[in-house]
């Protein structure tokens, strides 16, 4: 599987993005996409997933101005942002994993995922 983030870019502070994350190879269907992000001089960290059913996972301090989707038809998932602020300011990175649906621990862990695109740059200005 490959993935492939777009729709970085430059926003002001209070602006909104939309990310997304193509998926080719195969269909994820069964698999958890995921978002993660790494700001200069910081760890990667999870920001948000999303199963192929369509259920979703935010990390807390995101929760109300990311929304995460999918579209099983296109094998594509999404990352909404608003109200964006500067420290939001990172690379993003999805991320699928097949994971069964009782298993909601490794949605959060970026070690148990193996398919990664190559990130998208989003900067937030003051």
């Amino acid at each position: 599987v490959q993935l492939q983030a777009s729709g970085g870019g430059l926003v002001q502070a209070g602006g909104s993005l939309r990310l997304s994350c193509a998926a080719s190879g195969r269909t994820l269907s069964g698999n958890v996409m995921a978002w993660f992000r790494q700001a200069p001089g910081k760890e990667r960290e999870f920001v948000a997933a999303i199963r192929w059913s369509g259920v979703p996972y935010y990390t807390d301090s995101l929760k109300g101005r990311f929304t995460v989707s999918i579209d099983n038809a296109k094998n594509m998932g999404y990352l909404r942002m608003t109200s964006l602020k500067p420290e939001d300011t990172a690379v993003y990175y999805c991320a699928a994993v097949n994971v069964k649906p009782r298993d909601i621990i490794s949605v959060y862990r970026e070690d148990r995922y193996n398919y990664w695109g190559q990130g998208t740059q989003v900067t937030v200005s003051s």
